[in-house]
């Protein structure tokens, strides 16, 4: 039986923390397609040199965000978010001073990379965990309404980066650095929240608690496992392999790049008004589960090589896919943890998620010159294949049953 429920549009702290998802999402939207056009298409590095760029760039980021998770879970993540964000919006700016000047190059385009992943992996925690504070008991519809708003502003950030050709590199990154900046006053109309006193434990201790509370919860385990090794192959491929299946085998540019992305996005956007629409779910488990062979299917088609409209077709329902396993994953692992783990837990989620990236960079870069740009597809086609059966038959997450409903 479905728990009865409260409308969320009436809370002003959930609206508050939308507006503010809405104007820091922009710049990390923006920074997908900025970061990998401006290695490229304006650098223009080959495949196997991007994705070690790409790897080198991401990994000290994502190591920080269990610290990240640490600090959010000891202390107000509102205030770790201001913090944060005051001062990730110089980080455009330098880029910006180096492209006036004329350093426009891969150390630079790599610090500002460095820089931005760092700042993004170690908020996500904090952005995240906010989320089950201004929810109350509606964290399945609090995760879908945020991840639309996410991938709204995802489809935002790529119009106005894709400009970065015909505007100019410069004013896409005034546009990133101002989103970060009224970001932090939108951050502060969340109330703070007010912490009993507490011994200080030291960070690492934390962090090994929180990898604990992970590994011992088989429901958070083996959906951490599943989305870390499709993101390996699923995101890589997105990440890496996209740019270059535009860039080489349509002869496209940035905003066709953006073109693409934007429509992969609309569909993600769209499954989550869907999803919001028919939530709370018995179990999300299962269509997570399902999810992953339907994208076999997808993926199969993408690797055919299509004509441009029906590679736009192929990537508007690969987006519907991935908007319903990402929104899934996310909602199981903020239903099925421990309040006292809670950012911890979603840092180490997060980690799966973003840790995934780095190393699909590699792999996919690698296949790209070896065997060819439309094959670095294939390997996502039969990992996907092999996820689903895996998770039907050797994981409880067919059958997991949401906090929200009752037994029969």
């Amino acid at each position: 039986m479905k728990a009865p429920a409260e409308n969320l549009w009436h809370n002003s702290q959930f609206r508050a923390y939308l507006g503010s998802t809405a104007l820091t999402g922009t710049a990390v939207a923006m920074q997908q397609l900025l970061f990998s056009w401006l290695l490229v298409g304006i650098l223009v590095l080959p495949a196997d040199q991007v994705g070690i760029v790409q790897a080198m760039v991401s990994l000290p980021g994502i190591l920080l965000m269990l610290w990240g998770g640490a600090s959010a879970d000891s202390s107000d993540p509102r205030d770790l978010l201001i913090r944060i964000y005051a001062t990730a919006w110089m980080f455009p700016m330098a880029l910006l001073a180096a492209n006036e000047f004329g350093w426009m190059n891969i150390w630079t385009v790599s610090c500002f990379g460095l820089a931005m992943s760092t700042a993004i992996s170690y908020s996500s925690p904090a952005q995240q965990a906010i989320l089950n504070r201004v929810a109350g008991q509606q964290v399945q519809r609090g995760v879908t309404a945020a991840t639309i708003m996410q991938f709204v502003v995802q489809i935002f950030g790529l119009l106005v980066a894709g400009q970065m050709e015909i505007v100019g590199v410069s004013e896409v990154l005034i546009v990133q650095s101002a989103s970060l900046i009224i970001g932090v006053f939108a951050i502060r109309r969340i109330t703070p929240l007010v912490l009993p006193p507490a011994r200080k434990e030291p960070t690492v201790k934390v962090i090994l608690a929180g990898l604990k509370a992970a590994y011992n919860n088989r429901t958070i385990l083996h959906t951490l496992i599943i989305t870390f090794t499709s993101g390996v192959f699923n995101a890589g491929a997105f990440m890496t392999a996209l740019p270059f299946i535009v860039k080489r085998t349509y002869a496209g540019d940035a905003l066709g790049l953006a073109t693409i992305m934007i429509v992969f996005y609309a569909g993600a956007t769209i499954s989550n008004i869907i999803q919001f629409k028919v939530m709370p779910l018995a179990r999300p488990g299962y269509w997570f589960l399902l999810m992953q062979l339907t994208r076999s299917v997808i993926l199969a088609l993408v690797w055919l090589q299509p004509d441009w409209w029906l590679l736009m077709a192929a990537l508007f329902f690969w987006g519907l896919n991935m908007g319903v396993t990402t929104n899934l994953s996310r909602a199981v692992v903020q239903e099925a943890a421990e309040p006292a783990y809670l950012a911890r837990l979603l840092s180490v989620y997060n980690l799966g998620m973003m840790g995934s990236i780095p190393v699909g960079a590699l792999i996919i870069g690698f296949i790209i010159e070896a065997f060819g740009t439309m094959n670095a597809v294939v390997p996502a086609i039969f990992v996907s294949l092999f996820l689903c059966a895996y998770g039907f038959l050797y994981t409880g997450l067919g059958r997991y049953r949401s906090p929200g409903f009752q037994s029969d």
